[in-house]
């Protein structure tokens, strides 16, 4: 067996655009609750980093379980304080990153989507950013679950737990 060692790997093409320059993630491995109607961030789930320069992009890949009592759970990606990778106003409709899988107005107390996100954001900053998910309830009188189910019954065959990650990378341009 053959091992080769180098220094570096030199760039023929004379470019450093779309190398990966760093990478950061967190996994969110407890649980999290919140009845609140207005978004409030998950504890956990936030991940800081500093690019390296202005013109670098930073792919958010995410996924995020989510759990509820009853009716819609929102979640929205926030880049400090702006919301990021959201739609275009439309009404009175909640302008959200993702939703549960939200059963009608029986509820679905034991069911726990995977929300996945992946969105490619031109920061224009060298300067610490926070990336980070907060949570919506449909009503304060239902509650919000991440990486659990409501019934969050103990036993071998029902309820599971998952965790729900961020992973960041910078990319040069």
């Amino acid at each position: 067996m053959s091992t080769l060692r180098v220094d570096t790997i030199a760039n023929t093409a004379g470019t450093t655009n779309n190398r990966v320059l760093q990478v950061v993630s967190t996994t969110k491995t407890d649980t999290f609750s919140s009845s609140s109607t207005s978004f409030v961030d998950v504890t956990g789930l936030s991940v800081n980093i500093t690019p390296s320069s202005s013109s670098s992009k930073i792919l958010i890949m995410a996924d995020v379980s989510v759990g509820s009592q009853s009716f819609n759970v929102f979640i929205k990606l926030k880049r400090d304080s702006t919301d990021i990778y959201i739609p275009d106003a439309a009404g009175s409709r909640p302008l959200v990153s993702g939703k549960n899988g939200g059963a009608p107005q029986s509820g679905d107390v034991y069911g726990l989507t995977k929300v996945p996100v992946m969105y490619l954001d031109s920061p224009s900053t060298t300067s610490q950013i926070t990336y980070k998910f907060q949570l919506r309830s449909y009503s304060s009188s239902y509650t919000a679950y991440i990486n659990r189910t409501h019934q969050d019954r103990d036993t071998a065959h029902y309820d599971p737990r998952t965790p729900s990650s961020i992973t960041l990378m910078e990319i040069a341009q």
